[in-house]
């Protein structure tokens, strides 16, 4: 057995200058690799400890390889890993961007106009109001609203008329539609 497998046995059983010896022995070599892979420092750091915690973890019925050998391809596993995950969610909030509106005008246009569409709809009395967000945001039919509510579905079409001829001259007011939507 090398000094390097023996000073990580030492370490795993508790010896503090071994896991120091460990860390200024191979924390620099295995830093720089998972920062080449990575290109994130915190990540990097990051998996050099995870490197060295399963390292301690792990059964180890060979070593007649390296130690550095063996840290090397757990960080160099684990960088991987990392770069793959950090690269899956750059994806996805870039096409999660995209997808936005990227005028920034239009995004506070947007944002306006569902202010003051919340800002109606809130402005209705409850039983209204109530129709209106189980059909629009809860996605419920008539039916279901009837039942939930427990009114008749003619209810609940009276009320969804009025709540949304209600929105709809508020919204006309406040020039969020034009009048013709009236």
């Amino acid at each position: 057995m090398t000094p390097d497998w023996d000073c990580l046995f030492r370490a795993r059983k508790g010896d503090e200058a071994a896991w120091r010896e460990l860390a200024e022995c191979f924390q620099p070599r295995l830093t720089a690799l998972a920062l080449v892979i990575t290109r994130s420092a915190t990540a990097a750091e990051d998996i050099v400890q995870e490197t060295f915690l399963r390292a301690h973890r792990s059964r180890l019925s060979n070593t007649d390889g390296s130690l550095g050998g063996y840290l090397g391809t757990i960080a160099y596993r684990l960088a991987v890993k990392e770069s793959q995950h950090a690269r899956r969610q750059t994806e996805t909030f870039t096409r999660d961007a995209a997808d936005d509106t990227s005028n920034p005008l239009e995004r506070l246009l947007t944002s306006e106009r569902d202010r003051l569409v919340a800002a109606a709809v809130a402005s209705l009395d409850d039983c209204h109001r109530d129709v209106l967000l189980l059909r629009f945001y809860g996605d419920h039919s008539y039916d279901q609203i009837a039942r939930l509510l427990q009114i008749p579905v003619g209810t609940v079409k009276s009320r969804m008329f009025h709540a949304v001829r209600s929105c709809r001259e508020l919204l006309c007011q406040q020039g969020v539609l034009n009048a013709t939507y009236r």
